[in-house]
């Protein structure tokens, strides 16, 4: 037996294919941070990736030397936003893992100010992640992660980790500093992957 009747449901409103669930859509880039905001010159930052074979770094020129792409993507925070179309400007991760050899199939993400995060490396390989210098046009603020920051648009947003400044791989997963808090260990915004 019905206690709607037929007609009277309301409409639902239209959304998004590009929302995953969960997600409200924001005009606005909400700031969150789990510490304070760290100050970094562009002159004394630098990047290194560090694999069983070594150390390779990177001066903020030398990133940029290596060729900057314009990329539009849309981000999903854990905390149920989403913003879509958002353009952004950055070095892909496949140029910095042209010369760089592992067998390591996981990444310890760090930053300065001490923030870690865990990924898989194929999550960052083939198109999927950049080290990001800009945001809609303008040089990224240090309260968005600026100088640059990873920016990994498939996964909810605590994996674009701020103020980044190296990966350590890893022959096994394991969690960085929001993992080790019962966030989960991949963070797919589209099966709802925020806690485990």
């Amino acid at each position: 037996m019905s206690f709607i009747t037929r007609g009277f449901t309301g409409r639902g409103r239209e959304r998004d294919p590009r929302l995953p669930p969960g997600q409200s859509l924001v005009e606005d880039w909400p700031v969150l941070s789990a510490g304070p905001t760290p100050d970094v010159p562009t002159e004394e930052w630098s990047f290194s990736i560090r694999t069983e074979n070594g150390v390779t770094k990177w001066t903020w020129d030398e990133l940029l030397a290596l060729g900057v792409e314009d990329v539009t993507v849309d981000i999903h925070c854990v905390t149920h936003w989403t913003k879509l179309d958002m353009d952004w400007r950055g070095v892909s991760l496949d140029r910095l893992f042209e010369n760089v050899e592992t067998s390591a199939d996981y990444v310890m993400v760090h930053s300065f100010g001490g923030y870690t995060t865990n990924l898989a490396l194929e999550d960052l390989l083939d198109g999927k992640a950049w080290v990001a210098t800009e945001a809609e046009g303008e040089p990224l603020d240090p309260e968005h992660g600026g100088p640059a920051r990873l920016l990994v648009p498939a996964l909810y947003f605590w994996k674009s980790a701020k103020w980044v400044r190296g990966l350590v791989m890893m022959e096994d997963d394991e969690p960085g500093f929001w993992e080790q808090n019962g966030y989960h260990m991949h963070g797919d915004p589209w099966t709802e992957e925020r806690y485990w």
